[in-house]
């Protein structure tokens, strides 16, 4: 006798929202992302929030959800209404760049059975939903959800002008594919699907930022001799420097 066991098709995203320093609107957009009907036949949970990283220096929230493949657009959607609603970017300051209230939505597949083709097209239904029912929202499309290029998110962040996102920026300079230009209040949300990845930072015993991008610049993948699927920043982080560090999943799995 053989036992039936369930094919789940699951997806992650690990959404990045500018807040840290109000744990109460952290928990309500985690919460958001739990409480609804489940699509999926095979599981009761519509979806399930696995993780919660918030850094009080660069006041920036990681939200580490996972749900089916069925449930994730609608997961996500709900939290990033409640970050819409409770984060002002206009009032926003912390040490890490940033474009939107909700910054990044990057989702990802964690089980063979769902392509980052699929992913993608989550994405950019996800991206077309937040601009049409959020009104003043923009998004701008990496990965998966940028069709036809599939462009990777370093490339396209550079393209809208992410790495100089600071309070008080000029808005009118930044690049957006969906929705109306980027405003103060909102500004500009990547959307996208790529390969899964896991941050990995380490603060070295020094203030000397110069130094910082030194070490960030000779590790990631794009340098010569640089680490296979890193990409890497440095950031001034409580007095001290902190190398942080995306380190992507094999493409030979996941593609």
């Amino acid at each position: 006798m053989t036992n039936s066991v369930p094919s789940f098709r699951l997806v992650a995203c690990l959404l990045n929202i500018s807040e840290a320093r109000n744990k109460g609107i952290v928990e309500s957009v985690a919460n958001a992302a739990i409480n609804f009907p489940s699509k999926s036949k095979s599981l009761k949970c519509s979806s399930t929030v696995l993780n919660i990283f918030s850094d009080y220096d660069y006041n920036r929230s990681v939200i580490t959800i996972a749900a089916p493949v069925e449930n994730i657009e609608e997961s996500v959607f709900r939290a990033c209404q409640v970050a819409y609603r409770e984060i002002d970017l206009g009032k926003h300051t912390g040490g890490h760049p940033r474009l939107g209230s909700v910054d990044l939505i990057p989702i990802h597949t964690i089980t063979t059975s769902v392509s980052l083709a699929d992913c993608g097209n989550i994405a950019l239904n996800l991206g077309r939903r937040l601009v049409s029912n959020i009104k003043g929202t923009s998004v701008f499309l990496f990965g998966h959800a940028d069709q036809p290029l599939v462009r990777g998110l370093v490339e396209r962040r550079k393209a809208v002008n992410w790495y100089y996102g600071q309070h008080g920026m000029d808005f009118s300079r930044v690049g957006w594919d969906l929705g109306t230009p980027p405003s103060q209040r909102y500004g500009c949300t990547g959307v996208g699907a790529i390969p899964y990845v896991t941050n990995c930072n380490v603060t070295i015993d020094s203030q000397d930022l110069g130094l910082g991008r030194e070490i960030a610049s000779a590790i990631r993948a794009s340098s010569p001799g640089g680490l296979a699927g890193v990409q890497s920043m440095a950031f001034k982080h409580e007095g001290r420097v902190e190398i942080a560090c995306n380190v992507e999943a094999s493409k030979v799995v996941l593609t």
